[in-house]
């Protein structure tokens, strides 16, 4: 599968060779893994712009040349782009494409980069991610028992997927947090 190559263009097995020992090397296995998963659900997000452009043009097409207009494809977009955001925010982690104010990170020491981005994920991210589990985790398990639909007539069915892309967003970034966590304690470990 060639999405899953790193930048070398190698699919690695394991990166480090500490010791040879296999925790370590089920660590880092484990690591790309969950990469794996975020690199494909990035690759499903790009593939959901595409839609979402042809859906938009075909939308305002629609309206202004032809005067029809449909709530269904309107709301489609709509839900597209929710889902970008949302399925996309691991995929944006691993890639360390997210905002950062690194006026002292981007010139700092690998070791430091490591112990900063490990006490930012255990103490900032993970409590940040649980707080919103607990609080959308009641609210589309509600809409998912009400078989929740759209207020609009001639709106989506099924808005509690939309409402989904909440806690898929909790759990592709939380993965991609103890992805990173383990990068860092076993560059920790390295030095």
């Amino acid at each position: 599968m060639p999405f899953l190559k790193d930048k070398n263009n190698n699919i690695p097995v394991s990166k480090t060779n500490i010791n040879d020992s296999k925790n370590f090397i089920n660590l880092n296995n484990l690591s790309f893994f969950i990469n794996s998963i975020n690199k494909i659900a990035g690759y499903l997000c790009a593939f959901i712009v595409v839609l979402m452009t042809l859906n938009v043009f075909l939308v305002v097409v629609l309206r202004y040349l032809f005067g029809i207009s449909f709530i269904w494809m309107q709301e489609t977009y709509v839900w597209m782009h929710a889902y970008i955001f949302m399925l996309g925010a691991g995929f944006t982690y691993l890639n360390d494409d997210h905002v950062r104010i690194d006026i002292i990170y981007r010139t700092a020491s690998q070791t430091y980069r490591a112990i900063v981005d490990l006490i930012g994920n255990v103490f900032l991210l993970l409590p940040f991610l649980y707080i919103i589990w607990s609080y959308s985790f009641p609210f589309v398990y509600k809409s998912w028992q009400m078989n929740e639909i759209s207020r609009e007539a001639g709106g989506l069915s099924m808005l509690y997927l939309l409402k989904l892309a909440i806690l898929l967003f909790v759990i592709l970034l939380f993965i991609q947090s103890v992805s990173k966590i383990i990068n860092n304690f076993l560059n920790l470990i390295k030095k």
